[in-house]
């Protein structure tokens, strides 16, 4: 069901880009550590595809309160996605050229924003250029939108949640699985680019985002993300959180758990916010 619902191949989506309903299509070419998502977007996206600046559009300003990338207001995602050239009726796709790792951000603010119909193109924008479609340069001047945009429909957890959820982990509460969707590496402590702290959330459990993913960027089989996180000790009736460094790709990971059949909640401020209250414990190593 999920898969029908949230993801979109090419053939599917070229078929509706020339229906007489074709979807607004968004770029989100961002990735950790570099500003040139625009740029490479006026290299080549997908033709009416317009650009998202995730920092600014998918994010209210840093601050060590709230972490890196702060859940935007509704008005200020309505804002934005008017721009886009969204109505309240406007099948929307979103893709990015790293498997949806940053696009899945929009996919999850805009269901939580109450848009029903947001889809995640598989693959991204390796899977349009491999199936042989073309490309257009530089930028889609989208016609202002009209949605109406709330929120609330996606759940999430604050800092001061996840700090009780992790304290009751350690003390032998069985029934919640934190999840850290960060690389192995930032999980374990052994470096830490961007945050003030290296470590992980005590009781976290490290399932890094990169293996939701096949080799050709596209998602795993339902079947096959069902028993990654059922190694990692999700169950169907387990209280389940992710979160990452900032909020982006903990996103992709609640897309993954929705694949597989489960359900799961973001802990928006994540690691850049954990990391900058130095009452708070930071674990290091590969285990929880």
């Amino acid at each position: 069901m999920f898969m029908a619902q949230n993801l979109i191949d090419v053939d599917a989506l070229t078929e509706e880009m020339l229906s007489n309903r074709p979807p607004v299509i968004l770029d989100v070419r961002w990735a950790l550590g570099r500003t040139d998502g625009r740029e490479r977007y006026r290299e080549g996206h997908i033709p009416g595809a317009v650009y998202v600046d995730l920092d600014s559009e998918l994010a209210d300003p840093p601050s060590a309160e709230l972490g890196r990338h702060p859940l935007p207001s509704s008005d200020r995602l309505q804002d934005a996605a008017r721009r886009w050239g969204v109505d309240d009726l406007s099948p929307v796709v979103v893709y990015d050229d790293i498997g949806n790792l940053a696009a899945a951000r929009a996919w999850w603010l805009l269901t939580w924003a109450g848009h029903t119909d947001v889809r995640m193109l598989d693959g991204g924008l390796d899977a349009w250029r491999s199936a042989g479609m073309r490309v257009s340069a530089g930028d889609t001047a989208a016609r202002p939108g009209a949605v109406t945009l709330t929120g609330g429909e996606l759940p999430q957890v604050s800092l001061d949640e996840v700090a009780r959820l992790s304290s009751e982990i350690r003390d032998g509460r069985d029934d919640v699985v934190i999840l850290d969707a960060r690389a192995g590496e930032r999980y374990r402590g052994e470096t830490e680019p961007m945050d003030p702290r290296a470590g992980h959330v005590p009781g976290a459990v490290s399932v890094p985002t990169a293996g939701n993913l096949a080799d050709d960027g596209r998602f795993l089989s339902p079947e096959q993300l069902r028993e990654r996180f059922t190694e990692a000790g999700v169950t169907e009736n387990a209280q389940v959180i992710a979160y990452c460094g900032s909020g982006i790709n903990a996103a992709h990971e609640l897309a993954a758990l929705a694949i597989a059949g489960f359900s799961g909640t973001l802990f928006p401020g994540s690691w850049s916010q954990w990391s900058a209250d130095p009452e708070l414990p930071a674990a290091v190593g590969p285990t929880p």
